[in-house]
Parts: C-alpha cells; structure tokens; sequence
C-alpha cells in the first residue's frame, strides 16, 4: 500500500461522508496517510448521521458553499445534483473539487482522470476533476499501455457488475433475497425499483435504462467514458453491461484488436509493466471478484489469448474492486497527485 509523504496538511471536505463511497474514502484516507488537516464531513442533511476519522467522531451536516469553501479539497461522493450546485463554484474559488459522480465526466474542459493512465491531465489550472464510471475502470487500467504501444482500433466489453455498484439498498436486497430463498424456496419480485429483476441466482443484461437504439445507460457510459480518458474518439467500443449476484468486485470479458501487428508475448510485457495492474500469466490463475473484488487497490487481469475470430484480436479477463478503484480509491489518487503539484 502507498503511503503519502509530504509536510503540507490538506483540510478536506467529504460530501456524501456517510454513505458507502464515503466511507471507504475516510477509510482510505487514514490508511494511506493522506496529511489530512481539518476533516470536513457533510451529508444530506435530512437525517442525523456522524463518521469516525482517525478516532475522531465528526457529526455530518447538510453542504454550503461557505462552509465547503474551508477547505482545500473537496471530494464529491454525492449525487450529480449536489456536485453540480457546488463544484463549478468552488473550482472558480480556487478549490480542488474531485468529483465521482457523472455530472462532469463528458463536460469540455473538466479532466477525467485515472490517475494511472492520464494524471498528467491534473493541472493547477483545472481545479475541477472528475473521476470515472467504475465499470470501465479495470479495462482503461489493464489496456493502457497496450493501446499506447499497439492502438487498439476495437474493443468488446462484456461487464458482469457486482450490486454494490447501485449502493447499499441494492446489497441489502441481493441479501434478503437469498435469506427469502432459503426459508420459501423461491426468489420474491421486489417492488422497491431497486433492480428491474430478482437478482439472487440470477442476472440480467441491464444496468439502467435503455435508450431508443437499445444500449443501456452504462453501455453507453463505458464508451465514451473510455474515449476520452485514452484520448481517442476514433476507437469502436461495442459493451453489454451485466448485473451479476456478487456483493463487490466487477469484472470484464474483453476482446481488443490491435491496429500494429503484435504477439501473445508482446502482450505480456506490456500487461506486466502496466501501473496498477497485477496480470496473471498462467490460464489457471485467473482473477475472480470474491479473492481480488474486496477491498484490493489494483486492478487485475488474466486468461490472456489470441481470439480465433479475427486477425490481432485477443481476449483478457480483467476484474477490479468497484467501491476502491474507479471511485473511492481512485478519488483519493487524484488528491494525492494533486498534493504533488
């Protein structure tokens, strides 16, 4: 685990300190010794809530600009709405604002940064930041040397995205489902609105809602997402997004084409040099989400193989904790950078 050294303290405030994201940020926050000054915890508001930082209860309150202003950097684990009321103000008033909703993410002019993979888009000048959909995290990580050595022209995601993605309640209902299960023997149709389907012993190819040519909300994100933080609107991107009954931990089936004529062993070599990426060589020794989706703060990848349906076409399984990077962790990259800068 890295460990921030510097001697400058950084007050910060958490947005959404008390909900999952947020806590595993504090969390992070305190394991990796970021020289926190004064810690900043705000909620809704609309109901009592307080979060523990380095033994220290902190009660949360509802966000103000003034009140957001004190603070150095200020990490957004809201809701687009409270991120777009409150970060464009503060980037102006010369705050960090790191964003991980999806308010920002496409917007001109706002980096969206893996810091892995493009942290040199982190400038002074900039000071909002937006951080990425988690889903397509792990392949923009695992790739990224590969598509700067060989460009990859196409790219098909098959994503299989643990529950936690969609937040706590739909954890809570993968787990009253199955507690269901095992009493009745069958799994009850919710009417929270939570999943569009029973998700305990099942799946379903939809993560949000559908748009009039029938790609999901996060087919779509994942594809343009990706796009700009490669820096390359030309690269096709075809996804089908997956809900899978696993609490944490996304994984990818992946088939990419290389426009420059490569080898298995040429690939190899990149993937094991690749920042944040652990890549398993041997077919057995693959990844999966319960032994490397919990609490893990890299990505990791596996079952490399040339594909049998088209020339410089290979496959790789890639999986990654979607609570660490991709959202709370890589939050807290960003900040770490920008103490650097």
């Amino acid at each position: 685990m890295k460990m921030m050294k510097t001697n400058k303290k950084f007050n910060i405030a958490v947005v959404g300190a008390s909900g999952m994201v947020g806590g595993e940020l504090l969390g992070l926050l305190e394991s990796r010794r970021f020289p926190v000054g004064e810690l900043y915890a705000f909620n809704s508001g609309r109901a009592a809530a307080s979060v523990t930082f380095r033994g220290k209860k902190h009660a949360c309150s509802a966000p103000s600009f003034e009140a957001l202003k004190k603070a150095d950097i200020v990490f957004f684990v809201s809701t687009d709405e409270v991120a777009e009321k409150f970060a464009p103000r503060l980037a102006a008033a010369g705050v960090w604002c790191v964003d991980d909703s999806a308010r920002f993410r496409l917007t001109a002019g706002v980096p969206l940064v893996i810091p892995e993979v493009n942290g040199e888009e982190l400038k002074p000048s900039r000071k909002l930041i937006a951080g990425p959909n988690c889903t397509l995290t792990g392949a923009a990580v695992a790739l990224a040397l590969i598509h700067r050595r060989f460009r990859v022209t196409e790219l098909r995601l098959a994503t299989y995205q643990a529950v936690s993605g969609a937040g706590k309640a739909a954890m809570a209902r993968l787990e009253e489902e199955l507690k269901a299960y095992f009493k009745s023997g069958s799994v009850p149709r919710s009417s929270d609105g939570k999943f569009p389907r029973p998700i305990a012993f099942n799946l379903f190819p939809q993560v949000g809602s559908f748009d009039g040519d029938g790609h999901s909300g996060e087919e779509n994100k994942v594809e343009a997402e990706l796009k700009k933080i490669w820096g390359d609107r030309k690269i096709k991107i075809s996804t089908t997004s997956v809900r899978v009954p696993v609490l944490r931990g996304h994984s990818l089936a992946v088939w990419f084409k290389t426009a420059r004529p490569c080898s298995p062993a040429a690939l190899r070599k990149e993937l094991q040099r690749t920042p944040g990426l652990k890549f398993f060589p041997r077919p057995d020794e693959y990844p999966t989400p319960l032994e490397n989706g919990n609490r893990t703060e890299i990505v990791y990848a596996g079952r490399l193989r040339r594909a049998r349906t088209a020339a410089n076409e290979y496959q790789l399984w890639i999986v990654s904790d979607n609570l660490y990077k991709g959202a709370a962790l890589n939050s807290v990259q960003i900040a770490e950078k920008i103490a650097k800068l």
